[in-house]
């Protein structure tokens, strides 16, 4: 990602485990779910908290984090001080085993710094913004109103970051901004177009009415309106969050994938509770 819009790298590598979708174009559905099965056979499928599914049309993989099987953290930079930047150099410092999937976390500078409020570890390394763009830098955070996934222990909630900034006093074990929200409050963010011109592989999360996240990643190229519909139709999560485009990747270890599509920035790590 350059500047301020991680949407905006446009490299992308070869996951371990997905779909080459480059010559796929008029490829079914159904057929590409039924290719990605076969991809993974072999790999602890039963054990693995995502699973695949078709939405109008989009083959999306659909991860869910439960809090009473799971925790979750952010990590963005090692003990040397130096970012991560892929799912490689993190597991080569996380025990992988701990860790039930991994995906990032929403975007970031230039430097690789998370963009808006960052928090990992209970510290608050990036402080809520709340610039609305006008000083001409846009990009999909600016899409107004943007949002934070933050937690503390199993609680975890996605709020629009003006509400967070009413709301919340207590600074949370993790916490990461992004934008646009998708859904808020039931509704679809009102700058959302059914279904836009641009389209990408995209991934966001949301939280349902159990407490369970949500996080879901396409693996094909889907609008916006796509992605917002699936998250308030099927998932009824009140409210999700857009995390990040193209560079958008799953480390899913039970299925042996690891994307790697570019640089990323903060990661998401959803980690399986001892003994659940």
């Amino acid at each position: 990602m350059l500047l301020l819009s991680s949407c905006q790298q446009k490299s992308e590598g070869q996951p371990v485990a997905t779909i080459d979708i480059s010559s796929e174009t008029g490829v079914a559905a159904d057929a590409l779910v039924s290719d990605a099965d076969g991809m993974l056979a072999g790999a602890s499928i039963s054990s693995s908290p995502c699973t695949l599914t078709d939405f109008e049309g989009v083959v999306l993989t659909h991860c869910v984090a439960d809090p009473a099987k799971h925790r979750i953290a952010t990590a963005h930079t090692s003990d040397q001080d130096v970012p991560y930047g892929s799912f490689d150099a993190l597991g080569e410092a996380e025990q992988s085993s701990d860790i039930a999937f991994a995906v990032n976390a929403g975007m970031f500078d230039s430097d690789g710094l998370p963009l808006g409020y960052y928090v990992e570890a209970g510290n608050r390394l990036s402080e809520l913004s709340r610039d609305d763009g006008s000083d001409g830098i846009g990009g999909n955070f600016y899409l107004l109103p943007n949002g934070v996934f933050y937690g503390t222990g199993g609680n975890w909630a996605v709020k629009d970051s003006d509400t967070f900034y009413r709301t919340v006093s207590q600074r949370p074990e993790f916490g990461t901004q992004s934008g646009p929200m998708l859904v808020i409050d039931g509704q679809l963010h009102s700058s959302i177009q059914d279904n836009g011109p641009s389209k990408l592989i995209r991934n966001g999360v949301g939280v349902d009415t159990d407490g369970k996240a949500h996080f879901v990643i396409s693996e094909t190229p889907l609008s916006f309106g796509q992605l917002a519909r699936f998250y308030r139709d099927e998932l009824k999560t009140p409210n999700a969050l857009y995390l990040d485009g193209t560079i958008s990747a799953l480390w899913n270890p039970s299925a042996g994938r690891m994307d790697n599509r570019g640089a990323i920035g903060p990661m998401l790590l959803v980690e399986n509770i001892e003994g659940s």
